[in-house]
């Protein structure tokens, strides 16, 4: 027996935020490349050595850059999930919080690499944490829902 999805109508708000995560990613890519390249420190190294890093601000700067990268991906796959399976029921209020969210990570991108380290990244950490908060609790409601037929 065939099952038939049919989205809101304003599910393709949720996409477009969705399609703007990648962009995201795509800005972490570019700040993390420029670090690597000012650092001078050569694949396959992920990080710059805590000794290297005290000494030199420029594998510093690469070490927040790539730590930033990599707690966006940390965290995309389930803002994703949480995303599309709100917008199920909610699309609007999804496509609201996750562009919080998108907003939310790139402040935190900018603040983490902008040089004065970990502090940098706080106003985004927030944001984005209460943003991926209320999203994962909708879609939890959204999906307990739909699994009692409502």
């Amino acid at each position: 027996m065939p099952f038939i999805l049919e989205l809101p109508d304003q599910y393709g708000l949720v996409l477009a935020v969705a399609t703007s995560t990648f962009f995201v990613n795509t800005l972490h890519v570019v700040l993390t490349s420029k670090a690597r390249k000012a650092s001078g420190l050569k694949y396959p190294i992920p990080y710059a050595s805590n000794e290297l890093a005290e000494k030199d601000t420029k594998a510093y700067q690469f070490n927040c850059a790539q730590r930033a990268h990599s707690n966006f991906t940390e965290n995309h796959t389930s803002f994703l999930g949480a995303l599309l399976i709100s917008g199920l029921q909610y699309p609007v209020a999804a496509a609201s919080i996750g562009a919080g969210w998108v907003l939310s990570r790139v402040v935190y991108a900018i603040g983490y690499t902008s040089g004065t380290g970990p502090q940098g990244r706080m106003k985004g950490s927030i944001g984005s944490f209460l943003t991926d908060t209320i999203m994962k609790f909708l879609a939890g409601y959204v999906s307990v829902m739909f699994a009692l037929g409502q």
